[in-house]
């Protein structure tokens, strides 16, 4: 058995030293699978820098960090400083198969193109899953991920804050009950990319990555392209190939409120109007309109996402300045203002207060997660019955900025759009061989 990795170990190597010492440590133990200490969870991360440095140290609260996978070895460094029992990788396909029978759960926070394909490996062997927003790239995957999850039974949760609070459950509840009368339409926003992440602009020009950074691994199913600066480690999320642009990233967030009270799922069309683009970078900027039909008693209403510096009419909420991000409902008999992407703040346009409704009350997001993975109730945005779905109703959207202009009508049984074939390539990616998602 390799020895354990020190503090000395990693502050005196080099990056790569330490890089091997952890796989050499990992290889080579016993592939035997180890019990869990009785009620604590036994975690892998995947991605540890950015959100995931906060999932790791939530995770940590209810269990033990085991396992570190992330292709920057200075992440993976500062990781194992916090954890220096944990075994390390630079690829979570290799952690799969080193660790199995040592885990019990993951944490999955790299850039959204890896999304579907590291959580497809960790349901595949029955681990409990929580997965950084929006769940995957494309349709098709959280599809996918649904069906896994509901074959294999194991605890999932998407990672979007916000469902765990209870000032949005209580908005959601209220809405749903009907005291405001039937909503009419739904205004979301962000500020998102201007000012985060470039969008609407040319491909960089190639450089060479970080000597801590295996650009091919980060690469992993999308297409060869040279490396350049902006890709890793933050602005991918404009890039088609990486991310979800605007209203991936932040609609998961936005939408949850509305989503919750109205249960917006399977639109029947989408059309957006955008800054235009070149079907490589998102554009600048977006409004998107979804359409709604009627569903279990609730008329057809329609949302509009509005991004990259773009806001509803004023006129919808006289008295407010609307800020970066926040969300508008208009019902027959009120008219809901949120000014934040928080959910935590929830206010009547014209003054009063919002009535009282008995909700139940999250524990906290994490601590959902691993309630449910300890054998309790399922986490409010497990896959299968809340963000899989939610998920599909965000993504479907960028099928809108893709055309930019023309009205879109959704066979969501089927995962079409109507009379086309244009838009399979969104829906269903291509994979590169050796990254196709396990179990489909």
């Amino acid at each position: 058995m390799a020895k354990e990795l020190s503090r000395r170990d990693v502050i005196r190597g080099s990056a790569a030293a330490v890089v091997g010492l952890a796989m050499t440590k990992a290889m080579g133990e016993s592939s035997e699978p180890v019990a869990a200490p009785k009620g604590r969870l036994r975690f892998g991360i995947i991605g540890c820098g950015g959100k995931g440095w906060s999932g790791m140290s939530e995770a940590a609260r209810f269990g033990d960090i085991v396992a570190l996978a992330d292709i920057d070895a200075n992440n993976r460094t500062k990781a194992m400083l916090e954890h220096p029992k944990a075994s390390s990788f630079d690829d979570y396909r290799e952690m799969f198969a080193a660790m199995k029978g040592k885990l019990d759960a993951v944490v999955i926070s790299t850039p959204d193109h890896h999304h579907a394909i590291a959580t497809s490996y960790a349901i595949r062997q029955g681990l409990h899953c929580y997965t950084e927003k929006p769940l995957c790239r494309t349709i098709w995957e959280a599809r996918q991920l649904q069906r896994l999850a509901r074959q294999k039974g194991v605890a999932t949760q998407m990672g979007n804050q916000s469902t765990a609070s209870t000032n949005m459950r209580k908005a959601a509840a209220l809405i749903k009950s009907g005291v405001f009368g039937h909503v009419k339409e739904v205004h979301l926003w962000t500020d998102r990319a201007k000012g985060w992440w470039p969008q609407g602009v040319d491909r960089p020009k190639p450089g060479k990555p970080a000597k801590t950074v295996d650009f091919e691994l980060w690469l992993g199913p999308r297409p060869e392209r040279p490396f350049a600066e902006g890709y890793h480690p933050f602005a991918w999320r404009g890039w088609w190939d990486f991310g979800t642009g605007s209203l991936g990233d932040m609609g998961c967030h936005i939408f949850n409120m509305p989503f919750m009270a109205l249960d917006l799922r399977d639109p029947i069309a989408v059309q957006a109007d955008t800054s235009g683009h070149n079907h490589d970078s998102f554009p600048e900027w977006a409004n998107v309109h979804y359409e709604f039909g009627e569903r279990n008693g609730r008329p057809p209403l329609t949302v509009h996402w509005h991004d990259g510096g773009k806001r509803p009419d004023e006129k919808l909420a006289p008295g407010f300045t609307y800020g970066g991000n926040g969300s508008i409902v208009v019902c027959e008999k009120a008219t809901i203002y949120s000014p934040d992407e928080s959910n935590t703040q929830f206010m009547l346009v014209g003054g009063g207060t919002m009535p009282d409704i008995k909700v139940d009350e999250s524990p906290g997001h994490m601590a959902e997660f691993a309630r449910a993975a300890l054998g309790g109730p399922p986490a409010r945005s497990n896959f299968v019955d809340y963000s899989g779905p939610l998920a599909e109703t965000v993504l479907l959207g960028n099928l809108a900025i893709w055309a930019n202009g023309p009205r879109l009508e959704w066979d969501a049984k089927n995962m079409q759009v109507k009379g086309t074939h244009e838009f399979d390539a969104l829906i269903k990616p291509t994979f590169r061989p050796g990254w196709e998602l396990q179990g489909v």
